[in-house]
């Protein structure tokens, strides 16, 4: 039994020694009632608190104002322990008052009888990758307001098999279509029926 007490303990110090030296992922342990109980390297670069300035805190306090307010902490935990996990994005606030958009996810713990003894934490900063991606739907949205303000050129798109997927001002005004009639039809049908015939559209 002492022999097995220590493997316990050695393989515990390990899984901990390595839990610490993460730094690309906050990762820590919550108790049963959202209490932060451990805390890791990724933890303090994320959030700028070090271990004795957050354990026995409530995990609500990397949270924003609204959400506290909306009972997102509470309904994280509730989830998680309802569903086997909870997974979700957001923003979540620094010691210093910064924000960041956080990749989260909350894994209920269970003792050996099955009671729930806390929850397992696991948060990644997606900051960068979440301005990527709202760069790229404004830009979108730029190209799309450009097209539809051209009129001397007919500009649309096709699917990949040749349905008519949108439709600008100018291809209205050149092939008289409004967009209603023709999204969703087979280009095919602005070529003539002998075109057709001989197989133009598809080449």
């Amino acid at each position: 039994m002492a022999d097995a007490a220590r493997y316990e303990s050695l393989i515990e110090q390990r899984f901990q020694r390595l839990v610490n030296a993460v730094t690309d992922y906050a990762l820590y342990m919550l108790d049963a009632d959202g209490k932060i109980a451990t805390w890791n390297a990724g933890a303090r670069r994320f959030k700028g608190y070090e271990a004795d300035e957050v354990i026995g805190r409530h995990y609500s306090t990397f949270f924003t104002d609204e959400d506290r307010d909306a009972g997102l902490p509470e309904r994280a935990l509730r989830i998680a322990a309802a569903e086997g996990k909870f997974e979700s994005e957001g923003w979540r606030v620094r010691k210093d008052g910064t924000r960041f958009w956080a990749h989260v996810v909350v894994d209920p713990i269970y003792d050996d009888a099955g009671a729930l003894i806390g929850y397992a934490k696991i948060t990644r900063d997606v900051t960068e990758k979440r301005a990527a991606e709202d760069a790229l739907r404004e830009s979108e949205r730029r190209f799309r307001l450009l097209v539809q303000g051209v009129r001397d050129y007919a500009i649309y798109m096709i699917d990949p098999d040749g349905y008519v997927t949108n439709w600008n001002s100018g291809a209205q005004a050149i092939k008289g279509y409004s967009a209603d009639e023709i999204v969703g039809q087979h280009f095919s049908r602005f070529y003539t029926e002998e075109d057709r015939a001989r197989g133009e559209p598809a080449r």
